[in-house]
């Protein structure tokens, strides 16, 4: 574990080691199977930052998790443009089923909010939002998170699934900018 990294022109330090993130997402496991005892929810995670959060929980959960994917896009370098834009639309409706999202972090909370409410469009009644990070100092929507790893302050952060343009997914511990 490195105390500080480089991404292009930015540097960042450690700010959550990989046994916090762990930890907490095994919490956050235990919440939601404990709330879907005798259900068969649908795992729905929003690609790209999530994939890791997916499937460190997903393992804790169940063999038996079905998961599939959709991809929406809101940023641009550091910052959310404030625009959502789908890339993967979801392609298996359940209207029967619990749909519980899955994403690395929640911030603004507009790309969980205009997922949640197309899902509800659809037809899908009960939706869950899940999250391994949020920033509650920077929600700009009304939504309710039903599973939070950890609460944050409005730091841009990478690793675990988070990035910079692209950069610093697979590091197994969060960090924070230090320059802008």
């Amino acid at each position: 574990m490195s105390r500080t990294i480089k991404l292009k022109d930015k540097e960042f330090s450690l700010y959550i080691p990989e046994k916090e993130i762990v930890a907490a997402i095994t919490r956050v496991a235990g919440e939601i199977k404990r709330d879907m005892e005798g259900k068969e929810p649908l795992f729905v995670g929003l690609l790209t930052g999530a994939y890791m959060f997916v499937a460190e929980l997903l393992c804790k959960i169940s063999p038996e998790c079905e998961i599939t994917f959709v991809a929406y896009r809101s940023y641009s370098g550091t910052k959310s443009d404030g625009i959502v834009q789908e890339i993967l639309p979801l392609q298996v409706y359940r209207q029967n089923r619990t749909v519980i999202l899955l994403e690395d972090i929640v911030d603004s909370g507009l790309t969980m909010q205009y997922v949640t409410n197309k899902l509800h469009a659809s037809g899908i009644r009960d939706v869950r939002l899940a999250t391994m990070l949020f920033k509650p100092n920077s929600l700009k929507c009304d939504i309710r998170l039903d599973y939070v790893g950890m609460e944050i302050d409005d730091e841009f952060v990478v690793g675990f699934g988070l990035d910079y343009d692209g950069l610093g997914r697979s590091l197994r511990d969060i960090y924070k900018i230090t320059n802008y």
